[in-house]
């Protein structure tokens, strides 16, 4: 949601406070920790969670996190990394379904929470919301939010975690607000008053973008995006529609980023129905029934890219779509390698 400062505030004040309900993203359902009294009958488990209070010095800023870890570990083992952004409103307990799943098989999830954007815009004066969303979506959040990452993943890269992560595996992922965080950490690049705003991280060598939006205001997607060229998996819906007033998007945005993307080693998969908050926690949107499917189909298929982004070999993305064909529109394979 890059965009400039200027051009918003007229649009958003047609808006109620009703537009929480219409964005979608609440901060789904907490995942509960493991039980450590619990009966010796229960399943072992096979993941766990931890947070951390951080605060960058540099900017005052605070960047609370989520890391989701295998239960257990092989003495010297190195695992991959996700470092996951939320979109506006969330929180770094949001995504659950998708941080534990890489954790149980064998993959660390981080997840930040973006304090200028995150759960407090719904906290306040419901009359306001509409500013505090706007505020939200301006340029010098959306610097933050990319610098947020890369502080998160200084820090666990430098703390007690940071020996079980294979630094050549690292791949950088968000949700709405949260793929264009990604995008910008995995290249793309924006102009500004003649200067160029960069801030790739070399570190990400693969991105996941589910339901990225355009950079609003600017009129070349192919610009901005032909920077990105690690490999990259892109997940929406027929009904992927964002309708923050001021900020609207089509479903066929989505589609225009993947085509945009300077990487040929891209992969899109498009479910059929949906909505642009199916991929949250929330447990009803896009149909109770879809939301379940798409879940399940959406971690399997996350997992299935990163797998096969660092194994370099395997067909485990084309099976994933033979399995979902009948809940997927459309999917569009490219080698990974």
């Amino acid at each position: 949601m890059l965009t400039s400062i200027a051009t918003r505030r007229a649009r958003l004040l047609a808006a109620s406070a009703g537009v929480a309900l219409a964005l979608g993203l609440l901060a789904g359902p907490v995942v509960a920790e493991v039980d450590e009294a619990a009966s010796v009958t229960a399943p072992a488990p096979t993941y766990g969670a931890v947070e951390y209070e951080w605060t960058d010095p540099l900017r005052g800023r605070a960047v609370p996190v989520r890391l989701y870890l295998p239960a257990t570990l092989e003495p010297g083992a190195r695992i991959p990394l996700v470092v996951f952004s939320h979109g506006i409103g969330g929180s770094r307990r949001g995504y659950s379904y998708l941080g534990s799943h890489f954790a149980a098989n064998g993959i660390a999830s981080l997840h930040v929470q973006h304090v200028g954007s995150d759960r407090a815009l719904w906290i306040g004066n419901p009359f306001s919301l509409i500013g505090r969303l706007h505020d939200a979506a301006q340029e010098r959040e959306a610097v933050n939010r990319v610098l947020d990452l890369r502080f998160a993943l200084d820090q666990l890269l430098a703390g007690e975690h940071g020996s079980k992560v294979d630094t050549a595996q690292i791949v950088v992922a968000g949700h709405s607000y949260g793929a264009n965080t990604a995008l910008l950490a995995a290249g793309a690049r924006v102009e500004r008053d003649g200067r160029v705003l960069e801030f790739r991280d070399p570190r990400f060598s693969a991105a996941i973008l589910i339901s990225a939006p355009p950079f609003y205001g600017e009129s070349d997607p192919a610009k901005i995006l032909k920077h990105v060229t690690v490999p990259t998996l892109h997940i929406t819906a027929t009904e992927d529609v964002i309708q923050i007033p001021g900020y609207y998007s089509g479903a066929s945005d989505r589609v225009a980023v993947f085509e945009a993307i300077g990487s040929t080693r891209k992969t899109l998969a498009v479910f059929a129905g949906g909505s642009h908050s199916i991929f949250t926690d929330r447990s009803g949107t896009g149909g109770v029934q879809l939301n379940a499917q798409v879940k399940v189909a959406t971690r399997e298929l996350t997992l299935a890219f990163v797998t096969q982004v660092f194994s370099g070999t395997g067909d485990a993305i084309e099976r994933w779509s033979e399995r979902y064909r009948p809940i997927v529109a459309r999917v569009i394979t490219a080698p990974l390698r």
